[in-house]
């Protein structure tokens, strides 16, 4: 069982256990970056807030669970001097939109990016009040996760309604994507290669994105096990799409969303792993998925968004 798997059923699911974590971990390039710069989305105060503290739970498999966020942000994850290529990517952990699967979907992601010669930021999202149980999951989630557990067996809906924390969530990536772009010289990226890589909840929000306005449009997404949104219109962007036919609660997804942005007429790749469940990081299964990081570089290589010898393997 996956580390993000767990990481998800760890907000979803009371009952389930928390495992060991996988014994490998996919390497990344030999090369210092530098990183933990936080750069706030919004001046203090001038959003909403959940009336509590921000929560942080260690789990026992080393994944960081963020709650209650109010002031997102994004952590900047830079290559080392004279690595940077002018790609940059944010990155949107999962988490059903309670919380934040902050490591494994995030800064683990953001380093191997950076390593790279990706310029990377982790986005910390808004998310909805979490509950008081061991889980921290509030009633509105239960039902939301009832609703996918019968979409998951049924089909049915089609596309799955949009989650309570949703909007806000979408609000803080317009506002990543607007930051990212108006300070790209002093980071030395290209404002044309700025793209969002979402895992599970995180890759709705990065679908979000890419069908909203033009103005916040990303250049080009990564879609980890996330959920169809729709419609998608001509002149999307190109999408990486990766997911299991074994994911427990988006099987069909995947495909979904390859389709759609197909019958648009926008470039896509899908990766279908036999196996890899919900989900999938760096952490090794032993199972096909674990080279879906690689094939992603190899893919952004093939759009000239990385350099050849920055793709090489491990």
């Amino acid at each position: 069982m996956s580390v993000a798997r767990l990481a998800w059923r760890s907000i979803a699911l009371a009952s389930m256990a928390v495992a060991a974590m996988p014994s490998a971990t996919i390497a990344s390039a030999q090369t210092p970056v530098t990183g933990g710069t936080i750069i706030p989305l919004y001046p203090k105060g001038s959003v909403p807030s959940l009336g509590v503290p921000e929560k942080r739970d260690r789990l026992p498999n080393g994944e960081t669970m963020i709650y209650d966020v109010s002031e997102p942000t994004l952590e900047l994850f830079r290559p080392a001097s004279g690595r940077a290529n002018g790609t940059a990517v944010i990155v949107a952990p999962g988490g059903g939109f309670v919380a934040l699967g902050y490591t494994f979907g995030g800064t683990d992601v953001a380093r191997a990016l950076a390593a790279r010669g990706i310029t990377a930021f982790v986005l910390k999202y808004r998310t909805i009040r979490s509950g008081d149980g061991p889980m921290r999951m509030p009633d509105v989630h239960m039902r939301e996760m009832g609703v996918v557990m019968s979409r998951a067996k049924t089909g049915v809906p089609v596309e799955m309604p949009r989650f309570a924390g949703e909007p806000h969530a979408v609000e803080d990536g317009v506002r990543a994507m607007a930051i990212v772009r108006q300070r790209a010289s002093e980071w030395g990226i290209d404002p044309r290669r700025v793209g969002v890589l979402g895992f599970s909840a995180g890759a709705y929000l990065a679908a979000d994105l890419a069908i909203g306005d033009a103005a916040s449009r990303p250049d080009f997404v990564g879609l980890i096990y996330g959920g169809l949104r729709t419609p998608v219109l001509v002149g999307a962007p190109p999408a990486f799409i990766a997911g299991a036919a074994d994911d427990d609660y988006q099987p069909n997804d995947p495909v979904l969303l390859y389709q759609a942005w197909r019958k648009a007429g926008a470039a896509a790749e899908l990766h279908l792993y036999e196996r890899g469940g919900h989900g999938f990081d760096l952490h090794r299964q032993g199972t096909t998925s674990d080279e879906w990081f690689d094939q992603l570089l190899s893919w952004m290589t093939s759009r000239n968004l990385v350099a050849p010898e920055r793709a090489s393997a491990r």
